[in-house]
């Protein structure tokens, strides 16, 4: 049974992402649970992630190389998504892009035409103090909304891709700065900065498993190495969202465009058609802060030992 809305805690969490789809896929039950617990929680996603793929013929006239409309199309399903996540007996959570809406758009892969693009977030001088840039952008928010936690992806973007690896860079950077005297807002020192992980147990086991369902045609299940995961010792807080996984399941399907969600809800694949496990723990590594283990040495909790 998901708890009831209750008072907000006074605890804030922030998290960024690079396209609409990663906040569910990495962290829809870390921020369903949270939601729950009256944590105001804020999603700031960096691109509309127009140079995605599709998972069904339908929407493929969407595609960047067609209409082009597909980052218009998936602010709608990520504000579906998040409306899932949140709690019904509360307000609904929204989706905030980073400089506003299509500020920003998808890189693509390192080396494709859509690199080049003006307005690619990837390319831009994303790190450089300027007024309209990103890190100035990201730094207003994290001075706005004033939160303890910060959840971005690892050094490597969890699998590569340049949104991601430069939403990583971006958000320790404006940690940075949002704390420096100096620009506009009050400075604001966060508490901890976390990474998105997958642990390779969960993945291993979540794979083992799968072996034996009956998944959609077309999916396969991959070795455990060709999808990426942290080694265990590596990871310092795991979320426990088993009370929040439909709500997580929910918001999967709602990024329709991008994903299937098998009939279970124990899987999902992108349009690659390979099968991942749906966890129902979410897996992080402390990159700054002080961490706040239990007695087996992991933190169950983001906002543990934050006063």
């Amino acid at each position: 049974m998901v708890p009831a809305v209750t008072q907000a805690s006074g605890r804030r969490l922030l998290l960024v992402h690079a396209h609409p789809d990663d906040e569910t896929i990495t962290t829809g039950g870390s921020i369903a649970r949270y939601l729950a617990e009256g944590v105001e929680v804020t999603v700031v996603t960096c691109t509309l992630g127009e140079e995605g793929e599709v998972m069904e013929p339908r929407f493929a006239q969407l595609t960047a190389e067609h209409a082009d409309q597909l980052g218009g199309y998936r602010i709608g399903e990520m504000t579906g998504a998040l409306a899932a996540l949140s709690d019904p007996g509360g307000p609904p959570l929204r989706p905030r892009f980073l400089g506003g809406v299509g500020r920003w758009r998808d890189s693509g892969m390192a080396g494709t035409p859509a690199a080049e693009h003006p307005r690619a977030f990837a390319s831009s001088p994303y790190l450089e103090p300027a007024d309209d840039g990103p890190l100035q952008a990201l730094t207003r928010i994290i001075r706005e909304t004033r939160p303890q936690v910060v959840v971005t992806y690892d050094e490597v973007g969890g699998y590569g891709h340049p949104d991601h690896i430069a939403a990583h860079r971006l958000t320790h950077a404006a940690v940075d700065a949002a704390a420096a005297p100096g620009g506009a807002g009050e400075p604001w020192e966060v508490a901890k900065l976390y990474w998105t992980v997958t642990s390779r147990d969960d993945l291993t086991a979540g794979l083992e498993a799968l072996r034996d369902a009956d998944l959609p045609d077309g999916w396969r299940v991959p070795a455990a190495d060709e999808l990426p995961a942290h080694d265990d010792a590596a990871i310092t807080t795991r979320v426990d969202v088993t009370h929040v996984l439909d709500r997580k399941r929910a918001a999967l399907r709602a990024h329709a465009t991008q994903l299937g969600v098998d009939d279970t809800g124990a899987a999902l694949a992108l349009t690659n058609r390979i099968a991942q496990p749906v966890y129902a723990e979410e897996s992080f590594v402390l990159a700054r802060g002080t961490a706040a283990p239990g007695p087996d040495g992991i933190e169950r909790d983001l906002f543990a030992g934050v006063g």
